[in-house]
């Protein structure tokens, strides 16, 4: 059976652009370079990872999460 799939993939997205504003724009850390990167492609990709997060949703794969956030 299938796990019914609430899961979204703008909150991923807004935390992983969170997380890159946190750092402050630095051109020369590895750690904003990667997230920096990740962000613009998956966001380019959007369709694609809306695609993956259904399909891992699906599987259950944020059940915990949702669980613990009261989803």
């Amino acid at each position: 059976m299938l796990y019914h799939a609430d899961m979204k993939p703008e909150p991923l997205l807004a935390e992983l652009n969170r997380m890159r504003k946190d750092l402050g724009e630095d051109q020369t850390d590895i750690e904003w370079l990667t997230l920096q990167h990740a962000f613009i492609f998956i966001s380019y990709q959007h369709k694609e990872f809306e695609k993956y997060v259904a399909e891992a949703s699906a599987r259950g794969e944020f059940k915990e999460y949702e669980q613990a956030d009261g989803i």
